[in-house]
């Protein structure tokens, strides 16, 4: 990722947008704040220039004060005192020009400097009893002592007008405060609220079983909001994937429960059943002709099938802890092949074996795995033809070991894959299956920590998968605990659940 791209991703994250919004704000602070500093020195200036106005308008007054006293008493002193005061006003004239032609123009400087040089003249003029002399000086000492006025006026205008702005500098750092809220208060509500109420809403919907996708709405989220929703996402997917064993293995606990005591109800009249055909032959078997022995034999046959049902029960409800260890997972499938080794023989089928050497051990039970892939193999032998295969192939499949099971045969009707792992579920004819074999296989991967998948298509075969977790790998919780342990072995068309002859 360039520098561009991850400065783009840390602006559209909440700590990249608090820290713009931080820094604007402090940005506008700063600015403010040498607004402030720069109006303040304006109106000190602006006050020190004031002064000095007042220096020229009091040097014009003082002048005004000793033309009278030379009109009225003459004298060489007035003259000179009132000359003095007109050299200040000169003085003060030239420190001030070029603020008084800032202000009030070029104009009003030169009339106002025409007006000094006429008085000077007009007030050098005076002598006692001169009529003349005296007119013209207090008409132009008249002018310009109103000419200073205005000037001193505007000067005013001017202080008060920057006193005027500085006092408005504390109410733009309240709009700017203001501002700055508003828009912190949109950015938590864009950036959090409304992506915290959707997350609210998405996990009231998990909770009620809703597993979709979820729906932002479109929207362009944060880049903590948008994690946190894709997470949600794929727990959502997992959910929903998972949905179906959490259910499957409430299913086998319950029925567990419920077949522990059934069968417990039914072994007891099995029981007395086999006795009584047994005690009927030793008694009175050469009393009995070869027919009546036909039947007491169907009987104790029947009676043992029956049994030996009630133990696959029993062993299905069954809750004890297996033991495991670390199996080689070529041995658990070849030994399983070899216990089935004549069932295939009879069958006319081949059975190929695609295990790669140096697959990792898996934690287990032998006897357990053992009679899962037995299962497995003789369902795939009831649904292949003669002169089909089998295939048993592994790899590792990230921190599980993959073994599918492939058969040729016509493969599993769709509308019977989510059913094959339920107890008694078989579409074989009465009498040839209880449908165990698949749920006590289901519920023995369940309980070493892995998972059981079908892929079938009607006319292309059926493959089972069993991933089973790596010795040493943290197992995943298994779903089906509730539903048995122990399970011990179940016999062979006993212990078939799905159906030989697929739809």
């Amino acid at each position: 990722m360039g520098q561009a791209d991850r400065l783009r991703v840390f602006f559209n994250s909440i700590k990249g947008k608090i820290f713009t919004l931080f820094l604007v704000a402090f940005l506008a602070a700063c600015g403010l704040t040498l607004l402030n500093v720069w109006t303040l020195a304006a109106v000190r200036e602006r006050l020190h220039l004031s002064e000095r106005y007042d220096d020229l308008s009091s040097a014009i007054l003082e002048a005004r004060r000793y033309e009278k006293n030379l009109v009225i008493y003459g004298g060489g002193d007035n003259l000179r005192e009132g000359m003095a005061y007109l050299d200040r006003a000169e003085t003060a004239l030239s420190d001030l020009g070029e603020d008084i032609a800032r202000a009030a123009g070029p104009e009003a400087l030169e009339s106002f400097r025409r007006t000094l040089g006429q008085y000077r003249r007009d007030f050098a003029a005076l002598s006692p009893g001169q009529e003349d002399g005296k007119d013209g000086a207090r008409v132009s000492g008249k002018g310009l002592v109103d000419q200073a006025e205005e000037l001193i006026a505007l000067r005013r205008a001017r202080i008060h007008k920057t006193i005027f702005e500085v006092s408005l500098v504390p109410f733009a750092y309240l709009a700017i405060f203001l501002v700055f809220m508003v828009i912190l208060i949109r950015v938590i509500a864009a950036s959090l609220l409304r992506p915290l109420g959707l997350v609210r809403n998405i996990a009231e919907r998990v909770a009620k079983g809703d597993f979709s996708p979820v729906d932002d709405g479109g929207g362009r989220h944060i880049v903590e909001v948008a994690g946190l929703l894709e997470a949600l996402d794929r727990m959502a997917l997992e959910l929903a994937a998972n949905q179906e064993d959490l259910l499957q293995a409430r299913k086998m606990a319950a029925l567990g429960t419920l077949t522990a005591g059934v069968a417990h109800e039914i072994n007891n009249p099995l029981n007395n059943i086999a006795l009584s055909a047994e005690s009927l032959i030793e008694t009175h078997g050469d009393a009995l002709d070869d027919e009546a022995r036909e039947i007491a034999g169907d009987i104790l046959a029947q009676a043992d099938r029956a049994g030996e049902i009630v133990r696959n029960l029993l062993d299905f409800s069954r809750s004890e802890k297996a033991r495991f260890s670390p199996l080689d997972p070529a041995v658990v499938v070849k030994s399983s092949a070899a216990l089935f080794k004549n069932q295939l023989l009879l069958s006319g089928l081949e059975l190929r074996l695609d295990l790669p050497p140096g697959l990792p051990a898996v934690a287990g039970s032998l006897r357990h795995l053992q009679q899962v892939f037995l299962n497995l193999l003789q369902n795939a032998a009831q649904a292949t033809p003669p002169g089909g295969h089998i295939t048993v192939a592994g790899r590792v499949d990230g921190g599980f070991v993959r073994l599918a099971v492939r058969d040729d045969g016509r493969g599993i009707a769709p509308e019977n894959l989510d059913h094959i792992f339920e107890p008694f579920f078989t579409t074989k004819d009465v009498g040839q299956g209880t449908g165990l074999g698949l749920a006590v296989t289901y519920s023995i991967v369940k309980r070493h920590g892995g998972r059981i998948e079908v892929e079938s298509e009607p006319g292309k075969g059926a493959t089972f998968v069993v991933c089973l977790p790596k010795a040493g790998e943290p197992a995943a919780r298994p779903d089906g605990d509730e539903a048995g342990g122990d399970l011990g072995d179940v016999a062979g068309e006993e212990a078939d659940s799905r159906p030989g002859d697929r739809p």
